[in-house]
C-alpha cells in the first residue's frame, strides 16, 4: 500500500500567508497622523500557504507564528474583526515599537483588501474602512501578472527607522499609492498598478531612506529594483531591507513564481 503523502500545510500550518503591495507604512500611526489628507489607504492580498516563504522578509511570518499558537495552526470561524484584534493584542504585548494591523488583516481576510487608515480613527491603529474584492477573476487576472522573485531576508541588526523625512506630502502620496493600487487590480489596469508599485517604493526612499539603504545591507537593493523598475510594468519590494521583489509582467520574469489568492473561507 502506497503511504500517505502528507499536505504540505501538515508542516508549516494551514494558516495563510498574506503579501503587502502599495502604501505599506501607512498603516503605522507615526506616519498616518501626518497624512494631510486622510484616509491614507494600503493593499494586503491574502495567499495560499503553498510553501515556506522566508523570514524576515515581509510576509508577516513571526505575526503567523503567533496565530498558529494562538489559534492551534487553523483560523477559528469567528468574525475578523475580533480576530484581527484578538491577533494584534497577542502579537503587541509590552512591545514599545507595536507592528501594524495590516499584518493580522491580511492574515485573516481573504481575497485583496484595501485598508483605510485615519489618524483620527483609533489612533490610526485600526483602518477606518476595509474595501474587500474576493472575485475570483480579479485574482486570477493579478495572480497572472505578479512574479515574486526572492531576493534577501533583513539582516540581523537593520533597523529601518533610523532615518525619518515625515514630509506630510510624501505621505499623502505614499496613501494615494494604496488606493491605486486596489484600483489598477479590480479594474485589471497593468500600468497602473505598475505606477502604483514605483510610486510607493519613491514615497519609502524619500520618507524611510533606510527602508531601502542600510550600513547592515549586504544587496544593494535600489540598483536591483532600478533594473526592474526599468524593464517592467512595476517592481516593488516585499517589505523594509528588501525579502522578496514582486514584479509586474504580462510575460514571465526569469526567476519569479506567481502567487495563489485565496479568496475564500
Amino acid at each position: 500500500m502506497e503511504a500517505r503523502k502528507k499536505p504540505i500545510t501538515e508542516v508549516i500550518g494551514a494558516i495563510p500567508y498574506r503579501i503587502a503591495l502599495a502604501g505599506g507604512w501607512i498603516d503605522q500611526p507615526f506616519v498616518s497622523r501626518l497624512n494631510p489628507n486622510p484616509p491614507g489607504s494600503m493593499v494586503v492580498v491574502q495567499i495560499e500557504s503553498q510553501f515556506r516563504w522566508m523570514d524576515r522578509a515581509g510576509l508577516c511570518t513571526s505575526t503567523r507564528d503567533i496565530a498558529m499558537k494562538l489559534w492551534n495552526g487553523l483560523l477559528p470561524q469567528e468574525n475578523p474583526e475580533t480576530l484581527v484584534r484578538q491577533l494584534y493584542a497577542a502579537e503587541n504585548a509590552g512591545k514599545t515599537q507595536p507592528s501594524g494591523s495590516q499584518d493580522m488583516i491580511g492574515l485573516i481576510r481573504p481575497g485583496i483588501n484595501r485598508l483605510d487608515y485615519d489618524y483620527e480613527y483609533e489612533g490610526g491603529v485600526f483602518p477606518k474602512h476595509i474595501e474587500s474584492n474576493t472575485d475570483p477573476e480579479v485574482a486570477r487576472w493579478l495572480e497572472r501578472v505578479l512574479y515574486v522573485i526572492p531576493v534577501a531576508p533583513r539582516p540581523e541588526g537593520y533597523n529601518p527607522l533610523g532615518r525619518k523625512n515625515l514630509d506630510p506630502q510624501w505621505i499623502a502620496q505614499l496613501g494615494r499609492s494604496g488606493r491605486d493600487c486596489f484600483e489598477a487590480i479590480v479594474g485589471k489596469d497593468l500600468p497602473r498598478l505598475g505606477a502604483s508599485f514605483h510610486e510607493c517604493m519613491t514615497c519609502w526612499r524619500t520618507i524611510l531612506p533606510d527602508t531601502v539603504e542600510h550600513e547592515t545591507l549586504t544587496v544593494d537593493l535600489l540598483s536591483l529594483l532600478d533594473w526592474y523598475q526599468q524593464r517592467y510594468a512595476g517592481a516593488m519590494y516585499s517589505g523594509c531591507g528588501g525579502g522578496y521583489l514582486y514584479v509586474i509582467s504580462e510575460e514571465p520574469v526569469p526567476g519569479g513564481f506567481p502567487i495563489t489568492i485565496r479568496t475564500g473561507q
